[in-house]
């Protein structure tokens, strides 16, 4: 029998789960590792792939658009993937003869369905996919395989692949177009080569970014007055609350100050309430990596990657779903159990396993394929810096959903002084509940004197002051990914791939995004004459055909017909508009391209700007006067990176740069002949 997983390090903690004695024998077949496993006098071959060792491309030759008619090929012949994929390609092919059955042990999402398809039906030959059959796990335990195992199908998960395969023919069909329409426009506008790339997610998600810049350019600051005021009640000092958080006119705000400031007010009412905050609900995905940039400041691709290690290592279950929930199969109580045991959670774990039934509170969300986020229990070793959080926060989440609610007694006394009402405010925490297991929520306690209605409340002081309104914030990583969670585009698996793929392309930069000038002018111009592409329903009704193909709902073949009815009228408008589209963006491109190449004014003329340039025949990067006339250059460090600082030369006028060294930031002026002689160091 013959498993394919999806990872080498899966492949290996599969293969000791399996064998009986935990001890399965290592092989080699040429340069990739493998293991035989016994089981019940049958023996296992277990073999990992690469993560996708085939992919997507065009039949035929040419590059133009449209394009609809693709081919499955290996990695290696398109020039993707891992250098050893030809390799583990060779040992599966070479390890499958002479196997009675196979088995589907890659990760149980869309991606690990098709990677071991593919991996059947091209390596191994399409008369393998009748005698293969399908694990389904969501933690690496021994004893979650060991179950996997025994509750195997005896078939592949067809619906499943079917999704993942259409999934990438829909997404190859939109980003290969797309971004070929892109380039061609502005190639053979320009004469420019540079390879520009959108996709049926990137540009609604570079469209939303493009219009919180909007909104903030856009913005303009209104003026508003806010009053503070403070009471002293038996020696103890206490905020007092303007019932209007906002006055709109400066004479609002002088007038409450001549009524109340060193006056007496008199309490109206008393309210006292006692709030229940439920427990959180258990991660999923998104969840997680929302809180991991709360909380440390992790981006959501840093927090998968670091999730899927942790998952690898057996220390947590598959991060990939959009499950909040926790079926009654988890064993709640083995997992305390095993975290009891854990210096760090011990006293956690054993005060919930003092409960008669931990039960966990269960989110909305719900994923058919895996459980919420929780650990498994093993005890960690070594774990690094990103490594160590963000399975404290999977722990602490896990646990304070088994928690009680956290229990706030609030007060409130209404303050009449002269007419303006106030409010003094004051809670308690009598339950901590879920917060003791959580402490990564704030829970502020705010004394409360004891009043009563017709009590003296002196305003001790009383100030206003004026404010603006501010503009939006901008986005960043976390919230742009709960943006397209929101409006359903991209996946749990893709859309932080897609967030990284905009940075990576120049559309977007900083953790504080912000639309560069080329992204601007990418979706500037596609508003202009192709909206369509950065349409949110023309993508989540696509979103919604893909999911249906699991369920049955629709066929793989309306989808991809469907697919191809969007975009062919899409790339027609398009084509329409190529030369205009082109143009525009070709100008785009040269204005960014100086603005990054400007250093600074030209010493030697006064008339031209210093600026980068590169040589053709070399590659070396230098600086010169754009003024021809005048002539003046500059050498360059070659392999430093370095940034223009907008700053002269004190001594000579020439341009300042920065450089690092060991970490350390250095100005250099870029004059060779400068008096200075060298640089200086910030701090």
């Amino acid at each position: 029998m013959l498993l394919v997983t999806e990872k080498p390090s899966s492949a290996r903690r599969i293969a000791e789960a399996l064998d009986e004695g935990g001890r399965p024998e290592t092989r080699r077949a040429g340069d990739v590792t493998y293991y035989l496993a016994a089981r019940c006098g049958n023996e296992l071959v277990v073999v990992s792939a690469l993560g996708h060792l085939y992919t997507l491309v065009q039949r035929g030759e040419g590059w133009t658009y449209p394009v609809y008619d693709t081919a499955w090929v290996p990695v290696t012949q398109a020039g993707k993937g891992h250098g050893k994929a030809g390799a583990h390609i060779r040992a599966i092919r070479s390890l499958a003869e002479g196997a009675q059955g196979f088995v589907s042990a890659c990760d149980y999402d869309m991606e690990g369905s098709l990677i071991a398809y593919n991996v059947l039906r091209y390596a191994v030959g399409e008369h393998s996919l009748p005698r293969a059959g399908r694990m389904r796990y969501s933690t690496l335990t021994r004893e979650d395989l060991n179950r996997s195992w025994e509750a195997r199908s005896r078939a592949l998960d067809y619906p499943v692949i079917a999704a993942g395969k259409a999934r990438h023919e829909v997404d190859w069909l939109f980003g290969i177009n797309l971004s070929r329409a892109l380039t061609l426009a502005v190639r053979n506008a320009s004469g420019l080569s540079r390879t520009l790339s959108v996709g049926r997610v990137q540009g609604p998600t570079l469209g939303f970014v493009k219009a919180r810049e909007d909104e903030i350019c856009s913005f303009v600051p209104v003026p508003y007055w806010r009053a503070h005021a403070e009471t002293e009640i038996d020696g103890e000092r206490y905020p007092l609350e303007y019932s209007e958080p906002r006055l709109e006119r400066e004479t609002n705000a002088k007038e409450l100050a001549r009524a109340c400031r060193g006056q007496v007010g008199r309490v109206t009412g008393v309210h006292e309430e006692t709030d229940r905050r439920p427990p959180p609900p258990p991660f999923n995905l998104g969840d997680l990596q929302r809180e991991a940039y709360r909380v440390h400041k992790l981006s959501p691709s840093a927090t998968l990657a670091t999730a899927e290690k942790l998952y690898l290592g057996a220390y947590i279950s598959y991060p990939r779903t959009s499950s909040q929930r926790l079926p009654s199969s988890i064993d709640i109580k083995d997992i305390l159990g095993k975290l009891s045991r854990s210096p760090t959670y011990a006293a956690y774990a054993e005060k919930l396993l003092s409960r008669k039934t931990p039960r966990p509170r269960q989110g909305k969300k719900d994923d058919p394929a895996h459980p919420a986020i929780h650990p498994t229990g093993a005890s960690p070793r070594r774990l690094g810096d990103p490594e160590s959080k963000v399975y404290d926060l999977a722990v602490r989440r896990f646990m304070a959903c088994l928690a009680g609610p956290l229990v706030t007694e609030r007060a409130r006394a209404d303050v009449d002084v002269n007419g303006h009402l106030f409010f003094l405010r004051g809670s308690l925490i009598r339950e901590r509940g879920w917060l003791e297991y959580y402490p990564y929520v704030k829970e502020g306690e705010r004394r409360f004197p004891k009043l009563a209605v017709g009590s003296s409340v002196p305003v001790t002081k009383l100030s206003t002051g004026r404010a603006y309104t501010k503009p939006p914030q901008r986005l960043n990583a976390s919230s742009l990914l709960g943006l397209m969670e929101s409006v359903d585009i991209g996946t749990k698996a893709t859309r932080t791939e897609i967030i990284d793929t905009l940075s990576k392309r120049g559309y977007t930069e900083g953790q504080s995004i912000r639309i560069t000038d080329l992204g601007y002018g990418v979706v500037e111009t596609l508003e202009r004459h192709c909206p369509d592409i950065l349409s949110v329903g023309l993508t989540r009704g696509l979103e919604s055909d893909l999911e249906a193909i699991q369920t049955g709902g629709v066929e793989v073949e309306r989808v991809l017909e469907k697919a191809q009815e969007t975009l062919g009228p899409i790339l027609a408008r398009f084509r329409e508009n190529e030369d205009r589209i082109g143009e525009e963006i070709a100008g785009t491109l040269r204005g960014a391209a100086r603005k990054e190449g400007y250093l600074g004014s030209c010493p030697s003329c006064g008339a031209g700007d210093i600026t980068l340039g590169r040589n053709s025949k070399t590659g070396a990067v230098y600086a010169s006067c754009s003024n021809r006339a005048c002539g003046q250059s500059y050498g360059l460090p070659q392999k430093n990176r370095f940034y223009s600082t907008g700053k002269s030369c004190a001594e000579c006028g020439a341009p300042v740069i920065k450089m690092y060294f060991h970490r350390k930031p250095l100005e250099l002026c870029v004059n060779p002949e400068c008096p200075s002689k060298g640089g200086r160091r910030d701090g």
